[in-house]
């Protein structure tokens, strides 16, 4: 996992073991080579926060290009911190992005439609990506606090499984950048609704914090949901960039007290 040049001035965030599947196209995107500036400086994504929207738009045409597509072959959820994940097909091209939103509460997309790039948006949450090697399908899904409690991963999961019987031993999984256990420290009623939700794991994902608070380890509680669902350990990989102690390169809501961009992880099938 490593930021590049992906064949243009656009720098990349991308996996080997998703390199390594032919018929993927990935990355994340980064704060560099947009044409936004000022809190959004310069390759914001969201069409929500304030940016405008001409220059969000020029960031998506970079985008697209640095991954062979265009604007009007992507997907974008509507983010809202649920656990509703949806399969879209080329009838859904565009959405969010070329034409107007057209879902109002969807965390995650699954598709097996060739050309179709899946789009997620983030700072500080956690990005979860989902390819079926066997069946050619992939999934992409925002999971936050609520989310991961929610276990979207496993809604995910179950989700290819009936559209696609994806066998979740083949799927290979991706943990994208996100807050760190050092920098995520959340209050005890968060805390507690986690304890609930991982019985057993609690000192996987919870660290001793100050009073009334603890660390939470929101990467590794998405891991456990994928384990439980019976995808291997070995084929879950996540990154080392923690978005609050690289603020400089990703956009984090935290590190800025919530005045920021959004950065996007896009997956795709290649036509």
């Amino acid at each position: 996992m490593y930021p590049e040049e992906d064949g243009t001035s656009l720098p990349l965030v991308t996996f080997d073991a998703f390199r390594e599947l032919s018929f993927l196209s990935h990355g994340f995107t980064t704060r560099y080579g947009g044409a936004s500036s000022g809190i959004f400086d310069s390759m914001d994504l969201s069409f929500t926060r304030g940016d405008d929207r001409e220059l969000v738009c020029e960031n998506y045409r970079r985008v697209a290009g640095a991954l062979g597509t265009e604007p009007s072959k992507m997907c974008l959820t509507r983010q809202v911190h649920h656990t509703n994940v949806c399969r879209v097909t080329e009838e859904n091209a565009g959405n969010g992005v070329t034409i107007p939103q057209k879902f109002d509460d969807m965390d995650g997309f699954i598709t097996d439609t060739p050309g179709l790039f899946l789009v997620t948006s983030f700072a500080d949450c956690v990005p979860l990506m989902f390819a079926d090697p066997v069946h050619r399908a992939i999934g992409s899904c925002h999971s936050g606090w609520r989310g991961t409690v929610g276990k979207i991963g496993a809604v995910t999961i179950h989700a290819m499984e009936e559209a696609f019987h994806t066998d979740p031993k083949d799927l290979v999984c991706v943990i994208g950048p996100s807050i760190c256990r050092d920098c995520y420290e959340v209050s005890d009623d968060v805390a507690d609704a986690f304890r609930k939700a991982f019985p057993g794991h609690e000192d996987e994902i919870l660290y001793p914090g100050r009073p009334g608070h603890a660390q939470l380890d929101l990467p590794a509680a998405c891991r456990i949901t994928m384990t439980g669902c019976g995808v291997p350990d070995e084929q879950i990989h996540t990154s080392d960039l923690c978005t609050k102690e690289n603020s400089e390169l990703l956009f984090s809501h935290r590190a800025s007290r919530g005045q920021h961009g959004n950065f996007c992880g896009i997956l795709g099938i290649r036509p």
